[in-house]
């Protein structure tokens, strides 16, 4: 199935000079939504892992259909407030500011393998705190894994060290 032309592309959104990828048109097509999810799968079939990590709010709508077809437990990581037990909070910098996400600290238990899982993976620096949380608390990043992929933006360099896989390449 071509992924690419079930993807709406929205020109200059949030802002000018942007080309934003808009996964609601995939989302709304069932057989769409389900063979991106198989085809999610297929790229992770052969990575042993424990647990997902996904980040809100698109990291859910992609991580959490993986969890439930490969039996694997889901942890998600938000943005400040949404957590109800303990967190680990990580600041981050983006290009104009900080972010702040956060993971419950058990969350992770040490040792577990962990596959996170986004939808897309553009500059990588929300991934690298995902990554930093993860390692924080004791799991092992088995492997990262996107729906999406913006290649221009080279975001495997800040992940250089993990295994990534996208389905969709732009």
């Amino acid at each position: 199935m071509g992924f690419k032309d079930k993807i709406r592309v929205i020109e200059d959104f949030p802002k000018e000079g942007i080309s934003f990828k808009d996964i609601t048109t995939l989302l709304k097509d069932g057989e769409a939504y389900k063979a991106s999810i198989d085809a999610c799968i297929e790229k992770v079939k052969d990575i042993s892992f424990d647990v997902i990590v996904a980040p809100e709010a698109r990291g859910f709508l992609i991580g959490a259909p993986i969890s439930y077809e490969m039996k694997k437990g889901l942890v998600p990581v938000r943005k400040p407030g949404k957590l109800p037990a303990e967190t680990l909070d990580y600041e981050y910098e983006l290009e104009y500011g900080t972010d702040v996400l956060q993971m419950h600290v058990d969350g992770i238990e040490k040792g577990q393998r962990v596959l996170i899982v986004d939808d897309l993976l553009a500059t990588g620096g929300t991934i690298a705190s995902v990554v930093k949380m993860v390692e924080k608390l004791g799991g092992q990043v088995a492997g990262i894994l996107f729906l999406m992929e913006l290649e221009f933006l080279n975001g495997r360099d800040m992940l250089e060290n993990y295994r990534i896989e996208s389905v969709v390449k732009y």
